[in-house]
This record gives C-alpha cells, sequence and structure tokens, in this order.
C-alpha cells in the first residue's frame, strides 16, 4: 500500500472535476466518493440531484473562506493511496478505513477530533483512492500536517501486515524506485518500452558490480554509453557524487539533459553505497569454477547472521546484474527479469556488514562472469546449465535467510526470482535437448532450508505476472498529478 503526496493547488473544483471525470485517456471507471468528514455527505456521482461537483467544492473550500487571517497560498491538500498490482482488490469500505486512518495520521482530521479539516476520499479505479481536503480547520485554526507522508507510510504498513498486503511502503529504504507517470508518460510518447531510469539503474548497477575503484566504475558508466557528471568536494577535489543521464533524454524544449543522481535512482546506487562494492581486480576464472563458488556461497549464506546475511544478498544482487549481462541471448531476458525481481531482495533492511565469507565466494563468482562470455563457448549449454542451477540455489537460500528474518517483501521478491530462473534453465535444457543428446537425468538445485522464528511462518511466493521489457530511454521527472 503506497501513500504519494501529490501537487497542491488553490482551485478545489477543478481537482474534483479531474477525479470524478473520464480521466486523460478514459482510465477513469466509476468515480464515487468512499469516505469523508461527514459520514452523510451525498455523493455528485451517485446523487448529482442532492450534490454537484461546484457545491461539494463550496463545501470543501468553507473554513479557508471563512478565515480570518491569512489563508494559505495553496489550500488544497492532495493524496493517493495506491495497493500493489498483486493484492486484492479493496471494497469500498475497507478503503473508507483506510481514507479515515490515512487523513488522521496527516493531521488533516485527527480521530475523535470534531473540527478537523474537511476532506473527501475518492474511488475512480479497483486499485487506489484520492484524498482530497482543504488546509483550514472548522474552528479557524490551520492544521499541523508536518511529516504527514512518513506517518501515512507508517500507517500503511500496518494494514499491509493486518490485511495480508504486500509491502510497498519506502520507509526499509528497499522498494525499487518506480518511474513516475510523467516518465512512463514521455517514453509512450517517444515509442519507448521503459523510461529513462529504469535503463539507467540497470547500467549503474552492472557497472556497480564490477567495479574496482571510482576511476573504474565512472569509465564503465562511460563505456556503457552514459553521459556522467562527477561531483567533486569543494574543499579536497575529491569525487564525492555523481550523476548520469542517458544521451538524447532532455527537459525543457530539448535544452538540458536530464540528470539523474545515484541515490535518486536507488537507495543502493549512491556513490558511498556503490564504494561498499569495490573489490580488487582477481585473475580471470572460468565459469565451472563460478558456480562451484556460487554454490559453496549459498550454503554459507543460508547459515548467515543479520547482519552479515545483509552484506551477502547484496553480493549476490550484483552477481545476478552481472549474469544477466552475459547470459546467452536464448535465456538473457529471464535472467535480466529475475535480476530486477531480485533487487529488493539484495536491500535487507538494517544493518550489514561487508566481511562474510558467502559475500566473498559472490563477489569471485561476479568477477569471473565478467570473462563468461569467453568461457562459456568451451562449455556450451551445459555449462549455462550448470550456472542457472546454482544461481537458484543461491536464492532459494537468500529467500531462506529472509523469510527467517521476517522480511516479507524481500522473501517474495527473492521467490519470484527463483522463479524466472527455473524458467530461464527450462530453455536452457530444452536447447541442448535440440542439438546434442542428454544425459536422463539432470542436477537438481539443493533446496536450502532455514528454519524461520517460530512467531511467524514462511511467506508462499506469489504468482510471477510478467518479465520486464528490454529496451529503453525515457524521460526524467514530471511533477504531474498522482493518478
Amino acid at each position: 500500500m503506497m501513500p504519494k503526496k501529490a501537487d497542491s493547488g488553490d482551485t478545489t473544483v477543478d481537482l474534483l472535476d479531474y477525479l470524478f471525470g473520464p480521466g486523460d485517456r478514459d482510465e477513469h471507471t466509476d468515480p464515487h466518493i468512499v469516505a469523508a468528514w461527514d459520514p452523510d455527505l451525498p455523493c455528485p456521482a451517485r446523487t448529482p440531484d442532492r450534490m454537484t461537483l461546484s457545491g461539494l467544492a463550496l463545501l470543501l473550500d468553507a473554513p479557508v473562506d471563512a478565515l480570518r487571517g491569512p489563508r494559505p497560498a495553496e489550500h488544497v491538500w492532495h493524496a493517493s493511496v495506491r495497493n500493489a498490482p498483486t493484492d486484492r482488490t479493496l471494497t469500498d469500505a475497507e478503503w473508507a478505513t483506510v481514507a479515515a486512518e490515512m487523513v488522521a495520521v496527516a493531521g488533516i482530521a485527527p480521530h475523535g477530533d470534531e473540527h478537523g479539516c474537511r476532506w473527501v476520499a475518492v474511488r475512480h479505479a479497483p486499485d487506489h483512492i484520492h484524498l482530497v481536503a482543504t488546509l483550514a480547520r472548522q474552528d479557524g485554526r490551520h492544521p499541523r500536517i508536518r511529516g504527514d507522508i512518513p506517518n501515512m507510510h507508517t500507517a500503511a504498513r500496518a494494514f499491509e501486515t493486518a490485511w495480508g498486503l504486500e509491502p510497498m511502503s519506502l520507509l526499509d529504504e528497499t522498494a525499487r524506485r518506480a518511474p513516475a507517470t510523467g516518465e512512463k508518460e514521455k517514453a509512450g510518447r517517444r515509442g519507448l518500452t521503459e523510461p529513462a531510469r529504469a535503463t539507467l539503474q540497470r547500467a549503474v548497477r552492472q557497472a556497480a558490480a564490477l567495479a574496482t575503484d571510482d576511476t573504474d566504475f565512472l569509465n564503465r558508466l562511460r563505456d556503457a554509453g552514459l553521459r556522467v557528471r562527477e561531483h567533486h568536494n569543494a574543499t579536497t577535489g575529491a569525487v564525492d557524487g555523481y550523476a548520469v543521464a542517458l544521451p538524447g533524454d532532455r527537459a525543457d524544449h530539448g535544452s538540458r539533459p536530464v540528470w539523474f543522481s545515484g541515490r535518486t535512482l536507488a537507495y543502493d546506487l549512491s556513490l558511498p553505497r556503490i564504494r561498499e562494492r569495490y573489490e580488487p581486480a582477481l585473475t580471470p576464472a572460468d565459469i565451472t569454477r563460478a558456480h562451484h563458488r556460487i554454490r559453496e556461497a549459498a550454503v554459507l549464506l543460508a547459515r548467515a547472521g543479520r547482519t552479515e546475511g545483509a552484506g551477502d544478498v547484496a553480493a549476490l544482487g550484483d552477481l545476478l546484474t552481472v549474469a544477466a549481462a552475459v547470459s546467452p541471448a536464448a535465456v538473457r531476458d529471464k535472467v535480466r527479469a529475475a535480476a530486477t525481481r531480485f533487487e529488493q531482495a539484495s536491500r535487507a533492511p538494517g544493518d550489514r556488514t561487508l566481511d562474510g565469507t558467502a559475500r566473498t565466494r559472490f563477489k569471485a563468482a561476479t568477477r569471473a562472469l565478467e570473462h563468461a562470455p569467453r568461457t562459456a563457448r568451451g562449455g556450451g549449454a551445459p555449462a549455462v546449465l550448470n550456472l542457472l542451477l546454482a544461481l537458484i540455489e543461491a536464492i532459494e537460500a537468500a529467500t531462506a535467510w529472509h523469510r527467517a528474518q521476517h522480511h516479507r517483501a524481500q522473501a517474495t521478491a527473492a521467490a519470484q526470482a527463483a522463479v524466472l530462473l527455473r524458467e530461464a534453465a527450462d530453455l536452457t535444457t530444452t536447447g541442448a535437448r535440440t542439438t546434442t543428446p542428454r544425459p536422463a537425468s539432470r542436477a537438481v538445485p539443493r533446496t536450502v532450508r532455514v528454519t524461520p522464528a517460530p512467531e511467524r511462518g514462511p511467506v508462499p511466493p506469489p504468482p510471477v505476472t510478467g518479465v520486464p521489457p528490454r529496451h529503453a530511454n525515457g524521460p526524467g521527472p514530471h511533477p504531474g498529478r498522482s493518478r
């Protein structure tokens, strides 16, 4: 459940007209009020003879118009609350409960406060609601709404736990930074399959997984065809940050590139977090040694403690990113999709250490895979299959570790990645069968079991709903309305 602040405004009726209207592309269905400051408030869409949009706007604006002192320049507060695509559809009554809690914790209308701000919750799609309020209390005072969105995220986590919804809150800094609506719309206008943010995330993650120092990292970004801007400390002159842009992705009528800092691409792509990944260059090893190292690391990860395991799963995420880049064309889409799914699993909440033995094995395998296109030619499909099976074992170990730590979102992400890798392994087996005879039996990945803590059971993996697109360029941030 994801609360999201939208732009504030100064015209209540215009926002209501949009929310109750057909939408920009006729995407709004059955717009109606699910909750409001007055439980008996008529709905303009369902009882137009009792309430109009202009009449509702007048009621919402009345406390603002009655202010004796200065009124807010932008008095319309607007937020949305959205569920994950895999969640069940909530009823109007459930959304009403969510709406009342959200405006309460945001400071708009605290529970039991009869003089709070006036507000309505509008539903025009199965998976989300919009909250609209005017920033004047009915007792003539101004509301205290500092920290509204963090408080709403905390409330969202409670609903996710109570109702079994997929965790989407960003407060633990592990969820993937999704492209904004404006970014996706820009990509659609340009005929692209994904926004610039998604392309840049993938390219930066791959460079970070292989880099040995700052210079190597920045050079790898440039070699990947990205525009790179370095930020230097004003006192020492040392590099202390970076930003990247896709060639051709421009804003302000083409006058400037659309830059993304590492931190805005993903929580673990800031320069300090990338520096944690650096390892000295290793002697090139072949793919056989790589899959042995992965299997050894999987066993170690299953026994890792909380902080050590957090560093181990981060290294496994880097390994998957590189594996996706060097995989044969027949399975590259599946492995790339698995790496994307595993991203959240690689970001464990809380502290982490970076000296675990499993992490060392994963980093060594990552280095070996950088040379995989050359070494894999000799092994063909069996070598690729062994690698995929080893990766499946490692992801199963990560899934079990996350379940034992009660990391529900990370366990789900890891389980989804394992499903995609099994599909890639099946493709490899099919390809090998069409070219050379295959033995009657093949290696089956070992299932790594970790006993969860007694108070909570394991989280069943949800079905995988699709594979992310492959190619991209796309837009920069756009401040448009939350939909």
